[in-house]
């Protein structure tokens, strides 16, 4: 690799870290090419994307980055994982750790937090942004539907009444 092509990585994984919601670091020794290759095809699913870079190469880049304290996750065969959405890689990331145990959680950075291989869990146990907003987008229609029963429930309860006092008469 030339020196223009470094100064390409390095300005990649710059961006990379600056606009990430999530950066997971990770070993990938012993991983066949079809497993990173499911381990990619899982992550572009989610919105993210998966990245193996020289050490040396990221390290630069994280210079002066709010996320620079993960530079010492970066030791041997290490890949990156990253997301727009602050929980998507952890989340990918973490599944596919539980099924292949060849890909070693080292830690990553959320914004400016570092986080050990804890806290990768702890993000990736969060809810994804669809899952928030499903969720608020049904406590918002929930009084909304609680409103139209009580509304449409005295007409039911008038028509009750009328039977059976028609009823009555008969």
């Amino acid at each position: 690799m030339d020196r223009a092509q470094k100064e390409k990585v390095v300005e990649e994984l710059g961006q990379i870290f600056e606009s990430s919601g999530v950066v997971v670091v990770a070993h990938y020794e012993g991983m066949t090419v079809s497993e990173m290759q499911d381990l990619r095809a899982k992550m572009r699913d989610a919105g993210g994307s998966v990245r193996v870079a020289k050490n040396k190469l990221a390290k630069i880049a994280l210079e002066g980055q709010p996320c620079a304290s993960i530079a010492e996750y970066l030791t041997g065969m290490t890949v990156l994982a990253s997301s727009e959405d602050p929980v998507a890689a952890a989340k990918v990331v973490q599944d596919y750790s539980k099924e292949n145990e060849k890909l070693v959680i080292l830690g990553g950075s959320m914004g400016e937090n570092a986080l050990d291989p804890a806290g990768v869990k702890a993000v990736a146990a969060m809810p994804s942004r669809e899952e928030l907003i499903a969720s608020i987008v049904g406590c918002i229609g929930a009084p909304a539907s609680n409103i139209a029963g009580a509304i449409g429930a005295p007409a039911s309860n008038i028509a009750s009444i009328l039977s059976t006092i028609e009823e009555k008469a008969a």
